[in-house]
């Protein structure tokens, strides 16, 4: 519930997705933009634009998500539910 309230109250969502819309313009080219996620909702809008830029002049670098270590989330009990995505402009 904390979650929710606080994506809510921080207007998470909406700053990703500008962030999402925002970044191909500044990203030069060979540059690759990584994004962590911790949430479905954050992963979906990601995985989504991602997709949507790998038609249009980038090359999406992790057709499969990259999920933390055993021994990361032994080391980091928050690490759990990180997804890493990567990007890059060609």
């Amino acid at each position: 519930m904390f979650q929710v309230l606080r994506i809510e109250v921080n207007k998470e969502l909406e700053q990703l997705e500008i962030f999402l819309d925002k970044f191909p313009e500044y990203l030069e080219k060979n540059g690759r933009c990584l994004i962590i996620t911790y949430h479905s909702i954050e992963d979906r809008l990601v995985k989504r634009k991602f997709k949507e830029l790998d038609k249009n002049g980038f090359k999406n670098l992790t057709k499969k998500v990259i999920f933390p270590s055993m021994e990361e989330i032994k080391q980091n009990k928050a690490s759990r539910s990180a997804k890493l995505r990567i990007i890059e402009k060609i």
